[in-house]
C-alpha cells in the first residue's frame, strides 16, 4: 500500500504535501511546529488536519504491520496461495485482514475440531458436494466404528455438520455479508423494569435500528447494561441471515438441502451471530466514542481560547455551606494579594459581617470583576454577592465561572507547591479567579478530562482520550503563544518541544539568572538544545528583548526575510514598535506577493505570516474574540423563570443532543438540537460553541427537576 497515496485519497490532498508531512513527522517536528512554520511544504494544512493524518498514517502502519505477520503465519503452514496474499495485502482494514485469517488461526477445541480427528472431514465434504443421491443417514453409516470414529451414523452426521458450521463461519466474504446486513437491518432493543426511576426512563422500552442509533444513545445503554439497569438485545431477521449463508453453502437442487439448512441456521446461531454481534456492538461503541471525543475537543478548544479579562484585579470567589466561602484576591498578573472567608450562606447567614469584610477587601485592593465558582451554594452567593454589589455602590461586575476541575487541581502535588501555605479551599479561590483572569493559563494546570465538558467522559478510552484532548492543548496553547519571562512551567510544558523536565528548567534558569532578555537565551537552558529551540522558539514571546521580533511568532529562522521585507516596504524596527505598518500590506500588494517572496527567501504563506506578526507585535489571538459575559447585579431564580421570556446566556457545554447554556439562574438551560435553528442541523456544534454568548426564549421550566428547555428559534430580532 503506499500510504501518502491512500490519506492523499481520503482527504482529496497533494501527494506530495502528504509525503511532506509524514517525513516532517517521522523527523520528530511537532504538530505545532508543521503546521506553523512548514507551510510550503504541507499547503497550509492547519494542526487539526495534520493530527487527523498523524492518526491515520498510525493506524495504516499498523495495518501493513498486522499484513506481513499474518501472511508470514499462514505462510509458515504452508498453506499461502497467490489469491489469498493478494487478498491480504488488499485489505483496507484490519478486520477484513482478521476476517481472511481466522480459517487459518490456531483454534481451540471445538465440536468441529473434535469431529475431524474422528475423521469426518471426507463425509462433510461429500455432504456439501452432493453428487449421489444417497440418502444423508446411509453416506454417514461408513463412518461408524471406524478407528476413532463415530459411535452412531447420527453422530458422523452431527460431526459433519459441525466441520460445515465452523468452515461456514470463518468466510471472510460470508462474514462481510453478514456483518452489512446486521449494520443495514439489525435493532437494538434495550428494557429495564427498574429503570423508570432512574436517567435511564427513556430507554426503559426501548427500540431503534442500528443505523439510525445517535451516538448519546449507544453510550447511554451501554452504560445502562454495565450498572444492569438495561437488559440490551441485538435483534436481525434470522430467515434472511439463514438463506444468505445457504446460498454461500449449496445450490438447489441438492439432494441434502434440509441437512444443509439446518447445519445454516445451526452456525448462524451458535457461532456466526453471537460472533458478529458482539463485533456489531464493538463497532458501534468505538464510533460513539469517537464522536464523544471529537465533541470533547470541539468543546475544550473555545474553552481553552476564551479570551481573557486583562488589567483587572479579580476576586475568587469559592461558595460553601458550612465551611464558609472562599476568597482570594488577584492583580493583573495573577499574583495572589490577599485571601479570606466569610459566612453569608446557611447555617450561619453572617450577611452584614460579610458585606463589612468583602467591601473592605474590594476597595484594599481595587476589585473590579469577581469570578464567582459554580458549585455546591453558589446560587445563595450570588444572590448576596448581587446584593453586596447594589448596597456597595462599587464598580464591581461578576462571571459565574465553572469549579470542574478546580478541587483537583487544589489537591495536586502542583497546587502544593505553588501555595504551600494555603489549605485546598483557598487554592480552589485563587484557581477560579484566574480562569475568569486567563483561562488558558489557569485550565493548563488541570486534566482536561476533569474540566467538565463532553458527555460520558468516564466511559471513554482514557488513552485515546487523553491523547486527543493534549493535542488540543497543545494546539491552543501554541497558537497563543507564551510569554517566555512570566509563563508558569505547567504553560511552558505545552509549547512545542519543551518537555515538563526542560520547562522546568526554563523556570528555574529564569529563577537563577532573571528574566530572559532575548529568545537565543533559552539555548543556555540546561537541556535544550537546538532541535527544541528550533521547534519552541517561536512560540515563545520575550517582551524585554532589544529584537522586536523577539515579541512575535516570527521564528528566528525567518528574521532575516522579516528584516528583508521591512526593507524594501521602506520601514524600520522602530516602526514595528510604533505599531506604524497600517500601510504594509498595501505596499506589499503593489510590490506582487509572489516576486517579494521569493527577494526575502520565503515562500508566500510564510511572508503574509509574517506581515502578519509585523503589523501587530506581541498580539494575542483571543483578544479578537467576543468578551465573555459579565453579569452586575441582577439575579433571577429558576422559579421566576416563565415560558416565552427572553433570556440571554452563555454556552458551557455542547453534546451531540443539544446545548447547555448559563443564563444566570444556577441551573444551565438545554437547547435541544432541534431548537437551535430553523434548519436542519446534523450536530449543534455547527451552530454553537463552548463560551458563546447567546440570546433563547424559555420553553418550559421544570422547578422540581431543575430543569429548564430553551429555544433559539424563537428569538426576536
Amino acid at each position: 500500500m503506499n500510504i501518502a497515496k491512500t490519506l492523499a485519497q481520503e482527504w482529496n490532498l497533494r501527494t506530495d504535501h502528504v509525503q511532506n508531512v509524514i517525513q516532517l513527522l517521522d523527523e520528530g517536528n511537532t504538530v505545532p511546529f508543521i503546521a506553523r512554520y512548514r507551510k510550503e511544504m504541507h499547503g497550509t494544512m492547519d494542526d487539526q488536519t495534520i493530527r487527523q493524518l498523524a492518526e491515520r498514517l498510525t493506524y495504516l502502519r499498523g495495518l501493513e504491520t498486522r499484513k506481513g505477520e499474518v501472511l508470514h503465519t499462514i505462510e509458515e503452514q504452508g498453506r499461502l496461495t497467490d489469491a489469498l496474499r493478494a487478498a491480504v495485502e488488499g485489505a483496507q482494514t484490519l478486520t477484513e485482514v482478521e476476517d481472511l485469517y481466522l480459517p487459518f488461526r490456531p483454534k481451540r477445541r471445538t465440536r468441529a475440531s473434535i469431529a475431524r480427528e474422528k475423521g469426518l472431514e471426507p463425509l462433510a465434504q461429500a455432504l456439501r458436494a452432493g453428487r449421489t443421491d444417497m440418502p444423508a443417514a446411509q453416506l454417514a453409516e461408513a463412518y461408524v466404528n471406524a478407528p476413532s470414529g463415530a459411535e452412531t451414523a447420527e453422530d458422523a452426521l452431527q460431526g459433519a455438520m459441525d466441520i460445515l458450521a465452523e468452515d461456514v463461519s470463518v468466510s471472510a466474504a460470508l462474514r462481510g455479508h453478514l456483518r452489512a446486513l446486521l449494520r443495514t437491518t439489525g435493532e437494538l432493543t434495550a428494557s429495564g423494569k427498574d429503570a423508570q426511576d432512574t436517567v435511564y426512563a427513556q430507554y426503559a422500552d426501548f427500540r431503534s435500528d442500528v443505523r439510525r442509533l445517535q451516538s448519546h444513545q449507544i453510550l447511554a445503554l451501554n452504560r445502562g447494561e454495565r450498572e444492569k439497569v438495561l437488559k440490551i438485545e441485538l435483534l436481525c431477521d434470522e430467515d434472511a441471515a439463514v438463506q444468505l449463508i445457504a446460498r454461500a453453502v449449496y445450490r438447489r437442487p441438492h439432494p441434502y438441502a434440509d441437512e444443509l439448512d439446518g447445519m445454516c441456521a445451526d452456525a448462524w446461531k451458535r457461532l456466526l451471530f453471537p460472533s458478529l454481534s458482539r463485533e456489531l456492538r464493538r463497532e458501534l461503541t468505538d464510533r460513539a466514542n469517537e464522536q464523544a471525543i471529537a465533541t470533547f475537543a470541539l468543546n475544550l478548544r473555545p474553552l481553552l481560547l476564551q479570551p481573557p479579562i486583562k488589567n483587572q484585579v479579580v476576586l475568587g470567589f469559592d461558595p460553601a455551606y458550612r465551611t464558609g466561602c472562599k476568597l482570594a484576591v488577584v492583580d493583573p498578573t495573577g499574583a495572589v494579594l490577599d485571601t479570606a472567608v466569610i459566612y453569608p450562606t446557611p447555617p450561619h447567614k453572617k450577611t452584614a459581617e460579610s458585606m463589612q469584610k468583602l467591601t473592605a477587601l474590594c476597595k484594599k485592593h481595587g476589585v473590579t470583576c469577581v469570578a464567582l465558582g459554580n458549585g455546591t451554594a453558589s446560587r445563595e452567593s450570588e444572590q448576596f454577592l448581587t446584593d453586596f454589589i447594589r448596597e456597595s455602590g462599587l464598580q464591581i461586575s461578576y462571571m459565574v465561572v465553572s469549579e470542574a476541575g478546580a478541587s483537583v487541581y487544589s489537591a495536586s502535588k502542583l497546587g502544593a507547591q505553588e501555595f504551600p501555605d494555603f489549605d485546598v479551599s483557598l487554592r480552589s479561590a485563587v484557581s477560579i479567579a484566574r480562569r475568569l483572569q486567563d483561562p488558558l493559563a489557569e485550565l493548563v494546570k488541570i486534566d482536561p478530562k476533569a474540566i467538565g465538558i463532553g458527555q460520558y467522559q468516564h466511559d471513554m478510552p482514557q488513552a485515546q482520550l487523553s491523547q486527543t484532548l493534549d493535542g488540543v492543548v497543545e494546539d491552543c496553547v501554541n497558537a497563543v503563544g507564551v510569554d517566555l519571562n512570566t509563563a508558569s512551567s505547567s504553560l511552558l510544558a505545552h509549547i512545542s518541544g519543551i518537555s515538563p523536565a526542560i520547562a522546568k528548567n526554563i523556570t528555574v534558569y529564569r529563577e537563577e539568572n532573571g528574566a530572559f532578555s532575548a529568545r537565543r537565551q533559552l539555548l543556555k537552558v540546561p537541556k535544550l538544545g537546538p532541535k527544541a529551540y528550533e521547534q519552541c522558539a517561536g512560540f515563545l514571546r520575550v517582551a524585554e528583548s532589544r529584537e522586536v521580533l523577539d515579541n512575535t511568532a516570527v521564528h528566528p529562522e525567518s528574521y532575516e526575510a522579516a528584516k528583508n521585507l521591512l526593507l524594501l516596504c521602506g520601514y524600520t524596527q522602530a516602526d514595528v514598535r510604533a505599531h506604524q505598518l497600517t500601510d504594509l500590506d498595501r505596499r506589499m500588494q503593489a510590490m506582487g506577493k509572489e516576486q517579494l517572496a521569493k527577494r526575502c527567501g520565503v515562500g508566500v504563506p510564510t511572508l503574509t505570516d509574517i506581515a502578519a506578526e509585523l503589523q501587530k507585535p506581541g498580539r494575542d489571538p483571543r483578544d479578537e474574540l467576543p468578551a465573555p459575559l459579565l453579569r452586575s447585579a441582577d439575579v433571577m431564580t429558576l422559579e421566576q423563570l416563565k415560558p416565552g421570556m427572553e433570556v440571554v446566556g452563555t454556552v458551557r457545554n455542547v453534546c451531540d443532543f443539544g446545548a447547555f447554556v448559563d443564563i444566570g439562574v444556577h441551573e444551565d438551560g438545554l437547547v435541544h438540537i432541534s431548537q437551535l435553528a430553523d434548519k436542519f442541523v446534523r450536530h449543534p456544534s455547527e451552530i454553537v460553541r463552548v463560551g458563546d454568548v447567546v440570546k433563547a426564549v424559555v420553553l418550559s421550566v421544570d422547578p422540581a427537576k431543575k430543569r429548564i428547555g430553551l429555544s433559539m428559534k424563537q428569538v426576536k430580532s
